[in-house]
């Protein structure tokens, strides 16, 4: 039986991140760990594969160049019910392929010296004897502590956690080649979301992002619920393929395990990282998720003083991506619940409200670390904005008493 100080299971962006800096942190330990993973890069990997600029701050500052084949992003297209919004800017998004993308993570493991050995599923993993025991389909592990960074259905939560699923949404894809579609997105640099089906069931959206395979342009395009949606989220997909003139030829799908801020993260000898955890229940993004809780793992494991890890959970909730964690929850009730149209009508209206929204989100001048009195101040600028465009729209078109 091998024994290792630390093994990871899953070797996607939350291990590989683990990993990265906890060599960053401890240079010795991080070159005894291992991660394990049920396939061999590059693997393929469900995702649409955007990666917002904070992911890109943070591969910088682990010193990993992005050097797969990507599209940049500048511009948005977003359908909200009852109106549609282009947004201009820069560097929204960098699009890979999943595959290609993970691939390069797990090699800049090995070039620092970290172990990482595909192909070799993980069957059970169990606590023995003030460690934990691993089993996979090729033989067995002890290792003091076990990272899970094995995906939504995660295992290692399942079994040494004894937490469910909590709540988990659904995603389903397709790629497209440009050259069968009249979708303009790669020539604009541009990503389309779409919104408009809330207003009739849907609580999620649709995208269409540009991307390569083989060098190919191609179209991403798929949808989003938050619920475990069946048969409907397959029609809404052929439905925008159709409206792209495209056909639908294969679809894939996904779970998405939202974060739930009291789910158990860490126990003796075991914490979680990435989609195990739990991530963005409003859109479903977990890529720049996957580095910070890496991080805030990596410092956990590197003293190795105690093997419970309650530190963790709590050093994830204080953080500032806990509490964006959080807000995403609060909005994800805010635009899919009875409100949305107030909210959409918002974000459609005013141009500081979806700059704000997108600065936010991508973790662009460290406005996602407001603190909670810094976004209500900023949730009531917005407001004498809204009422002020409702002024003028009175007076332009005559009040309802006139």
């Amino acid at each position: 039986m091998e024994q290792r100080p630390i093994l990871v299971i899953g070797s996607g962006p939350a291990g590989t991140a683990t990993a990265l800096h906890l060599e960053r942190l401890c240079p010795t330990l991080a070159r005894d760990t291992l991660l394990l993973d049920k396939a061999e890069h590059p693997r393929d990997k469900v995702c649409a594969g955007g990666l917002i600029p904070h992911t890109l701050d943070v591969l910088r500052e682990l010193d990993v160049s992005l050097s797969v084949p990507h599209v940049i992003v500048d511009n948005a297209a977003i359908r909200v019910p009852g109106s549609d919004v282009a947004f201009r800017g820069s560097d929204l998004c960098h699009v890979v392929r999943r595959a290609e993308f993970d691939a390069s993570l797990a090699a800049a493991c090995r070039e620092r010296g970290i172990e990482v050995r595909g192909g070799e599923r993980v069957i059970d993993v169990v606590r023995e004897a003030g460690k934990v025991r691993v089993e996979t389909e090729r033989g067995s592990y002890r290792a003091d502590a076990v990272v899970g960074a094995d995906g939504s259905g995660s295992l290692v939560r399942r079994k040494l956690l004894r937490a469910g699923n909590a709540h988990t949404g659904r995603a389903i894809m397709t790629d497209i080649p440009a050259a069968k579609a009249t979708w303009d997105g790669h020539g604009a640099r541009r990503y389309d979301f779409y919104f408009s089906a809330v207003a009739e069931r849907l609580r999620g959206y649709l995208w269409a992002f540009p991307c390569l395979i083989a060098g190919e342009p191609h179209i991403n395009l798929g949808a989003y619920s938050v619920e475990p949606e069946g048969a409907y989220l397959y029609e809404l997909l052929h439905r925008e393929a159709e409206r792209l003139g495209a056909v639908v030829e294969r679809v894939q799908a996904f779970p998405i395990h939202w974060y739930t801020a009291n789910a158990p993260l860490a126990a003796d000898g075991a914490l979680l990282v990435g989609d195990a955890a739990g991530v963005d229940p409003l859109m479903g993004e977990g890529i720049s998720f996957c580095f910070e809780y890496g991080r805030l793992a990596a410092a956990a494991l590197a003293p190795r003083t105690r093997l419970e890890f309650a530190a963790y959970q709590a050093a994830v909730r204080r953080s500032w991506f806990g509490a964006k964690l959080r807000r995403l929850r609060i909005a994800t009730t805010l635009f899919y619940g009875p409100t949305s149209h107030l909210w959409f009508g918002l974000a459609a209206r005013s141009r500081r409200a979806q700059e704000l929204g997108v600065r936010w989100y991508n973790g662009v001048g460290r406005v996602d670390r407001m603190s909670l009195w810094q976004g209500l101040r900023a949730l009531r600028a917005l407001g004498k904005e809204m009422q002020a465009i409702s002024c003028r729209s009175d007076a332009k078109h005559g009040s309802v008493g006139s």
